[in-house]
């Protein structure tokens, strides 16, 4: 009976791992970073599949000018409309989920992660959906790549967020 069982238990546990424990939003910090608290702990929360402009000037601002040929302060403007409608939909104090891929950390040390408000929708998705964000698929974390594709496609049909 235990052996019926316990591949039932084993797939119930790691299903429930990636969903485990809620975190405490600190702040936003951009349209795809968050700081939450774990115990004593302050994280960067990169979300994954995503990429929203730069809402201030630094080395990728420059790059994505040079490579888009859009002036640098129309991209920080847009930045800065990703991160406000971010902070519509968490802030500091809120409690979210993390789901994380095959990679928990980036190379700067940030939780790569899918994040989940309190009512269960995925932050990730809502801001590419909202036209906010691209999707930004970067192997081996590609869980949702085919998801934000399909997002991006809605959001630049209508004419949503950045893409009035």
């Amino acid at each position: 009976m235990i052996k019926l069982y316990l591949p039932v238990l084993i797939i119930f546990m790691s299903v429930s791992a990636a969903f485990a424990s809620q975190h405490r939003v600190l702040y936003v910090v951009d349209g795809d970073t968050l700081v939450i608290e774990e115990g004593n702990v302050h994280h960067k929360v990169r979300l994954i599949g995503i990429d929203t402009p730069e809402s201030r000037y630094n080395y990728k601002t420059l790059r994505d000018s040079k490579r888009t040929h859009q002036d640098i302060q129309a991209i920080i403007r847009q930045g800065k409309r990703a991160a406000s409608f971010v902070k519509t939909l968490v802030k500091g104090g809120d409690y979210i989920t993390l789901e994380f891929d095959a990679e928990k950390y980036d190379r700067y040390g940030r939780f790569l992660a899918y994040v989940y408000l309190s009512d269960g929708r995925m932050l990730n998705d809502l801001i590419v959906r909202a036209g906010y964000a691209s999707p930004m698929t970067i192997a081996p974390n590609v869980k949702y790549s085919s998801l934000f594709r399909k997002s991006y496609r809605y959001a630049r049909e209508k004419k949503a967020g950045l893409w009035k």
